[in-house]
């Protein structure tokens, strides 16, 4: 296996393959990786499932010690594809505080920050996905044959 980062890259069952994959993508690749799901009512309104964490989303933790807790995004961590949230801390053997960084697919994002351009993209109308039926010209075809 090489050491960097293959573009041509498909996919692979191997949990090795999959870790090296995350670990050596370019910065770009690996703000896609910091998408976090929306809850219900922010899926209706955007028309998307999830979007990239930014600082200053209001997120609910759905897995692990934390869950439950709700907070600010405080930092993301795209080297580590990690994310600081507030108010979530574990005390060290010393009796300091320490934050505790968490995977992004184990969030929830509540209330998004509008700021900057997020605004403009996400406030696009939702394209709404209309299904067709089957012309009946194919169906015959098929039966044809």
């Amino acid at each position: 296996m090489k050491k960097n980062f293959s573009k041509f890259w498909k996919s692979s069952k191997q949990p090795r393959k999959q870790r090296k994959y995350l670990a050596n993508a370019p910065m770009h690749l690996k703000k896609k990786f910091m998408s976090v799901n929306l809850q219900k009512d922010l899926r209706k309104k955007y028309g998307k499932r999830n979007v990239s964490a930014k600082k200053g989303d209001r997120v609910k933790i759905m897995r692990g010690k934390f869950k439950g807790k709700e907070g600010k995004i405080v930092e993301s961590l795209f080297k580590k594809s990690k994310i600081i949230v507030e108010g979530v801390q574990v005390s060290k053997r010393d009796g300091s505080k320490a934050n505790v960084k968490i995977q992004p697919s184990n969030l929830q994002i509540i209330e998004l920050n509008m700021e900057g351009k997020r605004a403009d993209v996400l406030n696009k109308a939702p394209s709404e996905k209309v299904k067709t039926p089957k012309s009946p010209k194919k169906m015959e075809n098929k039966n044809a044959s």
